[in-house]
C-alpha cells in the first residue's frame, strides 16, 4: 500500500514537473514564434519578388512551428522558431546577392539592347525601301525581321515595366529573350552582333 502511494506520488511529481515545464516553454515560444513571423514578413517584402521559393519555405516553415505551437508542442515550437529567425536572414541575404547579379545583368542589358534595336530599325527602314534586296536576303527573311524586330520592341517595354515595378527576375529574363531576338534578326539583315550579345 505503502509503495502503491510513492509510486502514485512520484507519478503525479513528474507529471506535476512536466507541466510545469510545458508551461514553462508556452511564454518563450510565442515570443520566439512572434519574433520568426516579424523576421519572416521583413524578408518577404524584400525577398518575395527575387527569390520568392525561398519565401515559400520560410511560411511553411512558420506554419509548422505554428502547428506545434497549437499541439502544445512548446519545446519544439521554440527551437524551430528561434531557428527561423536565422533562416530569414539567410534568406534576406541570397535576396540581396541575387538582387546585385541582377541588377548587373540588367545595367549590361539596357545598355546593349537598345543600340542593337535602334541598328535594326535603321537597316529595316533602309532595306524597305531599297528598289532591290542583297542577294543573301529574301523578301520572306525581310519580313521576318521586321516581325522580330516589332516583337523585341514590345517585349523590351515589358521588361522596363517589370525593373520599374522591383521584378528583377522577370525583367532579366524577358530582356534576355528580346537580345535573342535582336541577334537573330541581326543576323538575318547581315548586321554584325556585339560582342558579347551572343553568349
Amino acid at each position: 500500500m505503502k509503495k502503491n502511494l510513492i509510486n502514485l506520488a512520484i507519478t503525479l511529481f513528474v507529471s506535476t514537473v512536466m507541466l510545469i515545464s510545458c508551461a514553462s516553454d508556452k511564454g518563450p515560444a510565442e515570443v520566439a514564434i512572434k519574433a520568426a513571423e516579424e523576421a519572416i514578413n521583413a524578408t518577404k517584402a524584400e525577398a518575395a519578388k527575387i527569390v520568392p521559393d525561398e519565401v515559400k519555405s520560410l511560411e511553411s516553415a512558420l506554419a509548422a512551428v505554428k502547428d506545434n505551437f497549437a499541439k502544445k508542442e512548446y519545446k519544439a515550437a521554440l527551437t524551430e522558431a528561434q531557428a527561423l529567425a536565422g533562416k530569414a536572414k539567410g534568406v534576406m541575404d541570397a535576396a540581396k546577392a541575387k538582387k546585385e547579379e541582377l541588377t548587373k545583368s540588367w545595367t549590361d542589358l539596357s545598355q546593349g539592347l537598345p543600340k542593337m534595336v535602334e541598328a535594326i530599325q535603321s537597316r529595316v527602314d533602309i532595306l524597305s525601301k531599297a528598289k532591290k534586296l542583297p542577294a543573301n536576303l529574301t523578301a520572306e527573311k525581310l519580313a521576318e525581321a521586321k516581325s522580330g524586330l516589332a516583337a523585341a520592341k514590345e517585349d523590351w517595354a515589358k521588361a522596363l515595366e517589370s525593373f520599374k515595378s522591383g521584378n528583377f527576375t522577370d525583367a532579366v529574363s524577358v530582356a534576355n529573350s528580346v537580345k535573342a531576338k535582336a541577334v537573330k534578326a541581326m543576323e538575318t539583315l547581315g548586321l554584325p552582333v556585339p560582342g558579347g550579345a551572343k553568349s
